[in-house]
């Protein structure tokens, strides 16, 4: 019988990646896990957990402006960047400290640097040769930065979090809830915001008449959109960016940001000497089972390009672990995910947007809560949430959630379990309001 160093080698110690390391070591396997940058990947070093953190600082910014009319006199107050940057990245070094812990406490070796594949059950990590019985790839996704001159000039959402000083401008590439997200950060922190898309739409994702509520309530802030043009090359001018567009006009900024997308990291992975299949997108062909054309050989989170989100990740990595190594045999579920955007105001949603089920189930009933938050009316603030409800008609279950406003994510939560659970609109009807919220909305839509 083949001897091998470990029963599972882990490539990448991100979300996915450090959950099947745990739970397999749990399992008694005999695991490690290379990692080339640092232990937590992506939403903890320079992701979801930073970004929300920057988020929740800028936001003090309107709501020190509130605090005046709630009676609270406020003089003198001034914003310094580098003590909030410093402060979210001392907390990302404490994270990935911990995530090391995890690591260290279940026995799992973690070896720094990148590992190769030198056949399809050896690796080489910094000159090692290291072999494994069973390999889970689970190394991410990156910015993607188009092939455009000059664009080496743009930063990406990996260095914002380790800018010098603010710039008085930036412009923002991209529609999505990366580049919608930054907008506000940086909007709030007094920065001068331009985004450009070449679409004429934003989130496009997402349903329609939020993505067109958060469109609104940005430009009414002052951030400005540039909608349905082309970038043809950026230009170094003196100290500053000239932003050329196809049309022939062109603009100037202190600072650039690639949030067009992400692509999944696959490159140097030496996958060919390990025989297995990518997608025509890029990312790694898996099955039901997070199993690629090579039995032994497994691929969770966002090098999968399936739905790439921290928590997704988490459950595939899980079940890759529980699977190989444990009693029980499951699969993610990937209907009625929550997602969010930490946008200013934020975005949640969850289940099907109006379209979609009228194309799958026909009869549909929408409800909508259209209302200005009790917080904005006092504040003086014209900024309305909207809330939706997406309805089968036939079942009455609520198969879709949808919402912007102060705190959309957070309330978010609690309705996917109810989406989730495929309880009714007369469920919902039956529930008494939480009076005075605006969650209440939920329950009291005729």
């Amino acid at each position: 019988m083949t001897s091998f160093d470990h029963d599972l080698f882990v490539i990448g110690a991100g979300s996915g990646g450090v959950r099947a390391s745990r739970i397999a070591a749990g399992h008694g396997a005999n695991v490690a896990v290379a990692e080339e940058h640092r232990v937590g990947g992506t939403c903890v070093i320079r992701g979801c957990v930073p970004k929300k953190l920057l988020v929740y600082g800028a936001h003090f910014a309107e709501d020190l402006e509130d605090a005046k009319r709630f009676g609270w006199q406020i003089e003198g107050k001034s914003f310094d960047w580098p003590t909030l940057r410093d402060n979210v990245l001392g907390e990302v070094d404490r994270l990935n400290g911990l995530y090391q812990n995890t690591l260290d406490s279940h026995k799992v070796t973690t070896l720094l640097g990148r590992a190769t594949f030198i056949d399809p059950h050896t690796l080489d990590v910094e000159g090692k040769r290291v072999t494994a019985k069973h390999i889970l790839i689970a190394t991410g996704a990156r910015p993607f930065i188009p092939d455009v001159p000059g664009a080496e000039l743009g930063i990406t959402s990996n260095e914002v979090f380790h800018l010098p000083a603010l710039p008085k401008r930036i412009v923002i590439a991209g529609g999505g809830y990366i580049a919608n997200e930054f907008a506000g950060i940086f909007h709030e922190l007094g920065v001068e915001v331009t985004l450009i898309n070449r679409s004429e739409t934003i989130l496009r994702d997402w349903e329609p008449a939020l993505a067109d509520r958060l469109l609104t309530i940005s430009m009414a802030k002052g951030i400005n959109f540039k909608l349905n043009c082309r970038l043809e090359r950026l230009e170094k001018t003196g100290d500053c960016i000239t932003v050329h567009f196809t049309d022939g006009k062109s603009l100037e900024t202190d600072c650039f940001l690639w949030a067009v997308g992400r692509r999944p990291n696959i490159e140097g992975l030496g996958l060919e000497a390990a025989g297995v299949a990518v997608t025509d997108s890029g990312a790694i062909a898996v099955d039901a089972d997070s199993q690629t054309n090579v039995p032994h050989i497994h691929a969770v989170g966002d090098v999968t390009d399936r739905v790439q989100l921290t928590p997704i990740a988490i459950r595939e990595g899980h079940a890759v672990a529980d699977r190989l190594f444990g009693t029980r045999k499951w699969r993610v579920d990937y209907s009625a995910i929550p997602s969010a955007v930490f946008s200013n105001p934020p975005l949640g949603s969850v289940g099907m947007g109006e379209a979609a089920a009228r194309n799958t189930l026909g009869d549909v009933r929408i409800f909508t809560s259209d209302f200005r938050p009790m917080r904005n009316v006092l504040a003086g603030r014209n900024e309305r949430a909207l809330y939706k409800l997406v309805v089968d008609a036939a079942t009455d279950k609520v198969v879709g959630a949808h919402m912007i406003g102060p705190d959309a994510p957070e309330i978010l939560q609690a309705v996917a379990i109810a989406v989730k659970a495929g309880l009714t609109k007369a469920q919902f009807d039956d529930t008494v309001a939480l009076h005075p919220t605006m969650s209440e909305e939920l329950v009291l839509m005729r």
